[in-house]
């Protein structure tokens, strides 16, 4: 295992959103995990090779505690999530147990495949206190013109709320998705290739807006 970097620079977003929404409509938001490349996702310090990928699973099965993942030689967990197109991130929600195993703090990184522990010492583009949520309720907003690009996401769970080892039942993640053919555009010219349609969905707002 690489050696654990524990530089905790940058300050923190401590807001996060118990949306309103009826499960079914909040369940269509979150279906980013079907858009990652799963076979190529990595989990850093689980106990049990391939759990990792066990936690990004349907809105329906979030609460299903008979897949998670469980951190090893300590806390910390590390997941890098590889996707097959590009993606512009909005929102995470994460669970674990209500206990002290549960996450505490989750730092987020984009397009550094093949991340280690040695690099989480570098400042993340957004990290976020988390407060216990075993239902899968609390959503955590991102700053959305850090994450309107992102082809790789790396996840560091850099501490729980004082428990040898973390747990993770479900990581949802909501977004935009745009396929693998066109992120060489949207890499250089923001909606550049868009089709008119799309103009709906890209339109520049307020980053709140999203949160009902």
């Amino acid at each position: 295992m690489s050696g654990h970097g524990h530089g905790h620079g940058g300050g923190h977003s401590h807001g996060c959103c118990e949306c309103d929404h009826e499960p079914a409509e909040r369940g269509v938001e979150y279906e980013l995990y079907r858009r990652i490349d799963i076979e190529k996702l990595q989990c850093l310090n689980e106990s049990r090779d391939g759990d990792g990928k066990l936690v990004f699973k349907p809105w329906d099965q979030r609460t299903d505690r008979m897949k998670f993942v469980e951190s090893d030689a300590d806390e910390e967990l590390l997941f890098n999530i590889p996707f097959t197109g590009s993606v512009k991130l909005k929102g995470i929600i994460i669970s674990g147990e209500d206990d002290e195993s549960h996450p505490a703090e989750m730092r987020l990184y984009k397009n550094i495949p093949q991340m280690s522990f040695d690099d989480t010492s570098r400042e993340p583009e957004q990290a976020f206190r988390l407060n216990r949520d075993p239902l899968a309720e609390l959503e955590y907003p991102t700053k959305i013109a850090r994450f309107s690009n992102v082809q790789h996401l790396s996840i560091h769970i850099s501490r729980n709320f004082g428990a040898e080892s973390t747990h993770v039942y479900y990581i949802g993640l909501r977004g935009e998705y745009t396929e693998a053919h066109r992120h060489e555009v949207t890499i250089c010219n923001y909606e550049a290739a868009a089709n008119p349609a799309d103009h709906k969905v890209e339109t520049i707002t307020p980053q709140t807006q999203f949160i009902s």
